[in-house]
């Protein structure tokens, strides 16, 4: 069995140097950067109208020096002229308005805009202290609920590894695959932590323009768990399958296929997304190099799902199949039903949506329910499994009786001496 942390190793090598020339930022911050581009264009203008030479005698003309106003560029006008402007193109995503500002060159120097940006582009709600407050403490209270779900499940993931690699006759092909999918919970889990970590740990950062290594490589590292947790999961919707088809005879050479498929995969669709966003940062085709390969994954599993259903059915109606492996059967039938639907479902959903519709929905089904999904799967494979507590109860008689003998010895000692 090969150790699932070899691979992140090797994955964080391969990555390494592509991450150093990554520029990119996320599309939310389009805005931010829109206006700080704009900015430093009308800066420019203004410091090359401060270094233009005036002949001398020439008479010095009276009027409005070129402004940037946090929004818009004025041009430099004489006194007494007017200058009218749209609404800055990047608003035009939240509504689209044909009114135009206008400013007046006054002896005094530039008058107000008429009408005011936030009425001309109809941006009233837009930015207000009290929806920035009410989103401020959202967030907190969404963070303090994922943090709590991920802690949690860490806990209960570290447990399940432990009890399937401490105890010799839980060692299988099987439970070789449950370990590697608990890994890539733990991962997922580790990546979110890391993630606020680097991203949020201070709040004066300028999240739209910090482009630092550690920023790119969390970002990544967060990628990758994602995508090899829903690979795990495809993985285990195989090998299920191949229990079924195999009739529970299981084969240790194809292992290494499973780690391919759920470590190797996402390994090269990360890499892939990095060069993508290399080439076509600014055209939002690199978000679909990470979904589609998750919509994939989903799909095919939705597939098994159905026929691994339809193939229990079949199974559990047959005559022949004896009352033992009917009561597996059963147990398999409860893993699917829970874990296919589980997981993904939301995923599908949201991804056929734009990044900014129902993102409070999609930030409380991928954060706070998702963070509890790797408890409960510690809990389907690990802890609510019959062979898991049979052993667990053997090993504690067996421990129940050591104990006993080694006083009993005790005892005989004393009482001898």
């Amino acid at each position: 069995m090969g150790s699932p942390w070899q691979f992140c190793s090797l994955l964080v090598l391969l990555l390494g140097l592509m991450l150093l020339q990554v520029q990119g930022t996320h599309p939310d911050c389009s805005i931010v950067l829109y206006f700080q581009k704009q900015e430093a264009e009308c800066l420019e203008i203004i410091r090359r109208e401060s270094q233009t030479p005036t002949h001398p005698g020439a008479p010095r003309q009276q009027g409005c020096l070129t402004e940037w106003d946090g929004v818009s560029c004025w041009s430099a006008l004489p006194v007494g002229q007017s200058q009218a402007v749209a609404c800055p193109d990047i608003l035009h995503v939240f509504k689209k308005s044909q009114v135009l500002i206008q400013r007046n060159c006054t002896e005094a120097g530039w008058s107000f805009p008429s009408p005011p940006y936030h009425s001309a582009c109809e941006l009233e709600s837009i930015g207000s202290s009290n929806d920035t407050e009410a989103k401020r403490g959202y967030f907190v209270t969404m963070k303090v609920l994922y943090t709590c779900g991920y802690s949690t499940s860490l806990a209960a993931l570290f447990l399940a590894i432990g009890i399937f690699s401490c105890f010799r006759k839980l060692h299988c092909t099987r439970n070789s695959i449950h370990i590697h999918f608990f890994t890539s919970f733990i991962l997922r889990g580790a990546a979110v932590f890391i993630k606020d970590i680097v991203l949020f740990s201070d709040e004066s950062i300028d999240h739209c323009t910090m482009s630092t290594v550690n920023c790119k490589a969390a970002i990544a590292f967060f990628q990758y768990s994602v995508l090899a947790n829903f690979y795990w999961l495809l993985v285990e919707g195989l090998y299920l399958q191949t229990l079924l088809l195999l009739t529970f005879t299981s084969d240790r050479r194809y292992i290494w296929w499973y780690i391919l498929i759920g470590w190797g995969v996402p390994m090269v669709t990360v890499g892939v997304w990095v060069l993508t966003r290399l080439q076509y940062d600014n055209h939002g085709l690199y978000w679909w190099v990470i979904k589609a390969p998750i919509l994939l994954a989903i799909l095919v599993n939705f597939l098994i799902f159905l026929n691994v259903t339809r193939m229990l059915a079949q199974k559990i109606r047959s005559p022949d199949i004896s009352r033992n492996y009917k009561q597996q059967y059963m147990r398999l039938t409860k893993s699917t039903l829970l874990l296919i639907p589980l997981f993904g479902v939301h995923y599908v959903v949201f991804a056929l949506f734009p990044e900014h519709i129902g993102v409070d929905a999609r930030l409380y089904f991928e954060l706070v329910l998702g963070s509890y999904q790797g408890f409960l799967v510690a809990l389907l494979y690990c802890f609510l499994n019959g062979e898991v507590q049979a052993e667990l109860k053997r090993n504690w008689g067996k421990w129940q009786s050591s104990m006993e003998s080694n006083v009993f010895n005790l005892v005989t000692q004393d009482f001898t001496a």
